[in-house]
């Protein structure tokens, strides 16, 4: 009878030990995904040999050139997972900074647990959360990218908390190396951000002290709103300011002397067909300082198409023009002269693939 009953203990365990191991394989998961993006550009106003650009982040070459290549790794068992984002080209290269881990290769690199239904750990590096546009052309409407997202942090190393508080609201809390320091921060200082949300509309906190070049202060509002089944408006607004005057070596020339940037985003964007949209940027970005009168300020314009084949490749034609003002030596026209504005078209083609194993 002992034999007996030690053996049903064994088939039952053997059963259930089946069975756990049948949903955890059920709860597995990876995916691969990334993209692949290259433009032509050329000035309008200006000779495409003058050596400039609009100034903000990434496409500032003319003639043919690549912007990145990503390959995304994620990979979910249960409640964890983990996120490997590697990008290399100019692109890739912009957005990781020279002081990285690996120059131009690591974007993102995170691990996550999803401690409840509404609560999610993030540990490691990850892009950012304030503004409308993001690192990755796939995902952004117009390919160049605005004054807004150029100024602010790219990506963060450090500890966020997300928690759905309701089916309408959500909140993020963060610790983090300072702006934009991704690998190992030897400065003793951290930042903190804060991320409430309603309904897709959301508010951005972000405070570093602002020494050793760090950013300060920033609030972001990033959201939009579906006028109809074809129109859809996306808008940012954000305002930093800090305390800290830096030369170019990054030696501090004030420690108390507020100033920063501000500016705000319209992104209307109309669905012409199941393959082709239009969409425009217009944006409005500037200097503020405690004793600066006119100071720079710039109004940008970027009307982009975005023709889709086969669901994988995005071509998008692009004509942006920006406009200075108490600036008036900001761009070279085509005689070489000084001027203010600048103008450019662009065509640009992203591939992106999604490659999905789960078991």
């Amino acid at each position: 009878m002992k034999n007996i009953f030690t053996l049903t203990l064994l088939l039952i365990s053997i059963v259930l030990t089946a069975q756990e191991t049948e949903e955890a394989k059920k709860e597995k998961s990876f995916t691969i995904s990334g993209s692949v993006d290259a433009y032509y550009q050329t000035y309008l106003t200006a000779s495409d040999d003058s050596g400039q650009s609009f100034g903000t982040a990434f496409a500032d070459q003319t003639g043919f050139a690549l912007g990145m290549g990503n390959v995304i790794a994620s990979y979910e068992s249960g409640k964890v997972g983990a996120v490997l984002d590697l990008v290399v080209g100019p692109r890739g290269a912009g957005a990781t900074f020279s002081n990285d881990i690996v120059d131009g290769i690591v974007n993102q690199a995170y691990a996550y647990w999803n401690v409840s239904e509404s609560t999610t750990l993030t540990f490691g590096r990850f892009n950012t959360f304030l503004g409308y546009e993001v690192i990755a052309p796939a995902a952004n409407f117009n390919y160049s990218t605005s004054y807004l997202f150029s100024n602010g942090p790219f990506s963060h190393m450090g500890l966020k908390a997300d928690f759905a508080l309701s089916d309408d609201f959500s909140l993020m809390l963060a610790v983090m190396n300072p702006w934009d320091t991704n690998n190992t921060s030897t400065t003793g200082e951290y930042s903190f951000g804060a991320q409430l949300g309603y309904k897709g509309q959301f508010l951005n906190l972000y405070y570093d002290s602002g020494a050793n070049s760090g950013l300060g202060f920033e609030v972001d509002y990033t959201g939009g709103f579906e006028i109809s089944e074809a129109f859809f408006l996306g808008i940012n607004a954000a305002y930093q300011t800090t305390s800290y005057v830096f030369d170019d070596d990054g030696e501090v020339i004030s420690d108390d002397f507020k100033n920063g940037f501000y500016g705000a985003a319209l992104y209307p964007q109309y669905t012409l067909s199941d393959d082709f949209a239009l969409g425009l940027r217009g944006e409005l970005f500037g200097y503020h300082a405690e004793e600066g009168e006119d100071l720079p300020s710039v109004f940008g314009a970027t009307l982009t198409g975005s023709y889709t084949v086969e669901s994988n490749l995005i071509i998008k034609p692009e004509i942006r023009l920006d406009s200075w003002s108490n600036w008036d030596d900001r761009y070279f026209d085509a005689d070489g002269e000084d001027a203010s504005s600048l103008a450019a078209f662009t065509l640009a083609a992203i591939l992106h693939v999604l490659t999905k194993a789960t078991n």
